[in-house]
Formats: C-alpha cells, structure tokens, sequence
C-alpha cells in the first residue's frame, strides 16, 4: 500500500512538474524572441538570424557607454606623471635637432626658460637637463663634468632662481663632456675604466646637488656608483637630493636622435687607442630580461629612490617586473628614437599623433611606470585638457 502510494506521489509530481517546465521554457523563449526581435532593429540586411546565446558574462556590458568605460578605467594619466627632457646649450637661439622634429637645443637663458613655462602652464612641472657641451670643453677624462661654473650648473641654478618649486632631474653621466663619447673615462686599451670613473661621477653629482639640483640620475651603468654617489652627497650635507637611478638601461638602437642632440655618440678610435664603438659592455643587452631584477636589487639596496627603464616601450616587461619586485617608484624613458618615430609616421599620415601618443604614454604607465620622461610631455599635457575623456 505505502509503495502505490508512492508511486501515485511521483506520478502526481510528474503530471504538476512536466507543464511547469514547459511554461518555463515557453517563457524563456518569448523573451529571446523579443530580445532578438528588438536587436535587430537597424541591423544590415543579410545579417543572420540566431539565436540568443545564453552567456552569464558579458564583458563588454562594461565598456557600453563613456561612463562606464570612465567608471572602470585602470589606469590614469596625468601630466603630474612626466618628466620633460630639455637640451639646452651655451647660446642664445634655440637650434632645432633634425631628427627629433619640435625639440631643438635651447638657449640655456631665454629658450630653456620660455619652455619650462609653457609646460608649467600645463600641469607638467618636472625636468631633466641635457647639456650640449662644446667640443673644445671634451676632453678624455671629462672634468667639465663637475666644473662649478658648467653649463648644466648655471642651468640647473637658472631653474631654480626662477621656478623655486619646480622638480630639477639631472643626468649623471660623463659622454657629454667626454671626447670618446662614453660613459666612462676610456683606457688606451678601449676598456672603459669602473671605479675611477665613479669618482667623477661623484663629483659630478655633488656639483649639481650645490647648483640646486632636487634629483640626480647616474645614467652610466658603472656597478656601485649608486651607494658611492648617495655616500659623496651625504657628506657634504645633501641629505634631501634624491636619486633617480637608471636601472635598467640597455644598448639601444633608439638612442640615435638623443646623440644627436648631444652629439655624444662614441668617437673613432685612433692609432694609439681602441675606443669602443657600442656601450655594450656596461649597457644592458636588450636580449637579457632577468639582469634588470639584478641590477634593481642592487640600486635599491645602494640607496636610489627612483629607479629607471630606459627605452620605454620596448621594454614593457622589465618595467613590470620591476614595479612587481620593488617598492620604489618606477620611471620609464620614452626615448627619442620612439619620439622621432611617432613623429615620422605622423607626419607621412600614418597614424593620428595625439591618439598613438596618448596611448602610448597610458601603456607606459599601465605596465607600471610612476614617472614617464617623453619629449612630448608638454604636448600631450595639452591634449589631455582638451579632449580628458576620450583617452583613458
């Protein structure tokens, strides 16, 4: 008796469930209906008629308006985030550079000044100097590097007399000042000599730290000249001067504007002595890809603040392994090579500028980047208060 009734129970729930199921799924598809009816409203003729796919995730419901795009953006540009390069050089005209079209070397009195205005006006309040030494002032062993009355001392002292509040980078390197066109003092053997050029480098470094310099960055890749250069500054009471490390930099094709600029690229070597033709035995090789987390623990350790990849968008990744491996915040050179290039293709019509550069910039600071040095820093500062919206 108890099994029948079971039975006629299960029955029962049977006949109940069986219509119940057929109203859901009748339900369900009137609503596909209706849904597919109102999608295709507007659509192309020849469009296909499918079904509605059933997907619980959508991603693109997150990117359907301004609004939304805006309210889940990632990352954020802001022109507080460059760092504007200038070259300036021991005249009064501004000099346009070839291959860097709308940078040109400026007059360290006049020109330098009315370029860091026109970027302060834009919310870009941060600069790195480049000198452009003369060649009677080169020599092999590069002492105007640290000479008190040097161009970049005056201009770094200018700087500061004029926007007390403005941030003051400098570049700690002796290929400016040094007849070879290296980093380093050069022996006659064409190797290119660590320790002792990292007491000039020092030298270099406190020279620029009493003109009033707020950040130097050693750019040489000497090993060690972090902890030597923090050491130099401290005794002699510059505590407060940070230091901007460049971390990561590599033997790069897209420097060939920048020496141009500079005009420090290594020289010929003569019958007495070998002068390396590359940097590549202290700059890193653009193959390697662990060395910068090696490099980074070191500058780190030897007291930089800041450190630096140098170029910027070919090296993506080292600027996020650094911003996973470190506290310190990360800066990224947009070098000029990647500078002449957008620049070139603009020009001939190949890309929109603004769009390509904006994006570019935002995918620096996507992979991890705090501070971003671009020759389009003013530029860009521009575009991105007129048109905020449309690039992040």
């Amino acid at each position: 008796m108890a099994a029948q009734l079971q039975t006629r129970a299960f029955t029962s729930a049977q006949g109940v469930a069986a219509p119940r199921r057929q109203l859901r799924v009748s339900a369900v598809a009137e609503v596909e209906r209706a849904v597919s009816q109102a999608q295709r409203r507007g659509v192309p003729e020849g469009t296909p008629v499918v079904p509605v796919r059933d997907l619980p995730s959508r991603p693109r419901r997150n990117r359907k308006s301004e609004t939304v795009r805006r309210a889940f953006s990632e990352t954020y540009l802001d022109p507080a985030n460059f760092i504007l390069p200038v070259f300036v050089h021991d005249g009064e005209e501004n000099i346009p550079i070839d291959s860097m079209p709308g940078v040109a070397r400026l007059g360290w009195r006049h020109g330098l000044l009315d370029a860091v205005k026109e970027a302060r006006s834009v919310g870009v309040n941060q600069v790195v100097i480049f000198p452009k030494t003369p060649e009677h002032l080169k020599t092999p062993t590069a002492e105007e590097a640290f000479n008190p009355n040097g161009l970049a001392q005056r201009t770094i002292s200018l700087l500061k007399d004029t926007f007390p509040d403005l941030e003051v980078y400098t570049d700690v390197a002796l290929d400016p000042y040094n007849s070879d066109g290296h980093d380093g003092i050069v022996s006659d053997e064409g190797v290119i000599l660590n320790d002792e050029t990292i007491e000039y480098l020092c030298r270099q470094a406190v020279s620029q730290a009493r003109a009033g310099a707020d950040c130097v960055s050693p750019s040489d890749m000497m090993d060690g000249r972090v902890s030597a250069i923090r050491e130099a500054l401290d005794s002699e009471g510059f505590t407060n001067v940070s230091i901007m490390a460049y971390t990561a930099k590599y033997a790069s094709a897209f420097y060939g504007p920048f020496r141009d600029a500079l005009a420090s690229a290594p020289k010929p070597g003569q019958a007495h002595r070998r002068i390396p033709p590359n940097k590549k035995t202290y700059q890193q090789d653009p193959a390697n890809y662990r060395e910068a987390l090696r490099e980074a623990i070191l500058d780190e350790q030897e007291g930089a603040d800041i450190m630096m990849v140098k170029p910027g968008l070919p090296y993506l990744d080292v600027i996020r392994l650094l911003r996973d491996n470190s506290p310190l915040p990360i800066a990224a050179y947009h070098v000029s090579g990647e500078y002449a290039m957008l620049k070139a293709a603009a020009e001939r019509g190949w890309l929109n500028e603004k769009d390509a550069v904006l994006e570019a910039l935002l995918c620096l600071k996507r992979a991890g980047s705090d501070l971003i040095l671009t020759y389009y820093a003013t530029e860009a500062a521009k575009w991105m208060a007129a048109d905020k919206p449309s690039w992040r």
